[in-house]
């Protein structure tokens, strides 16, 4: 996947986490695992995994009259699209006050401000 910005709906965030866990996998798993929480139809479910393959998201690979869906991304390149998304839209791109808003909510733990800190520690080193 190139460099761009990897933005995904909710739909398809719902998608490529099924795919992550269960790669490679037919649509009808994917539909089957979902329908409790979604109530999608098989054929919503084929539309979306189609439109993911098009914007590269998710590779397909037709064997005989079965076609297995792979991510085409990690985890990590969707986490990043997401938070430079709600950066560039909620906080104008400014990293400051998301980080203020994230460290003044009661969401996040000691534990995890120790890990901040050590990460930015680290950061301010390796320059």
């Amino acid at each position: 996947m190139s460099k761009r910005s990897i933005e995904l709906t909710e739909a398809e965030w719902t998608i490529i986490k099924a795919v992550w866990n269960g790669e490679p996998c037919a649509a009808p798993d994917i539909q089957e695992r979902l329908e409790a929480s979604t109530h999608w139809t098989y054929s919503t479910v084929r539309t979306l995994m189609d439109r993911m393959v098009s914007k590269g998201f998710l590779k397909a690979e037709k064997i005989r009259n079965l076609t297995l869906f792979h991510s085409a991304i990690t985890r990590e390149q969707a986490q990043q699209g997401e938070l430079l998304h709600t950066l560039k839209n909620a906080f104008n791109g400014a990293m400051t006050p998301m980080l203020q808003c994230m460290i003044n909510s009661d969401a996040i733990s000691e534990k995890e401000l120790a890990e901040l800190e050590a990460l930015i520690k680290a950061k301010r080193t390796k320059k």
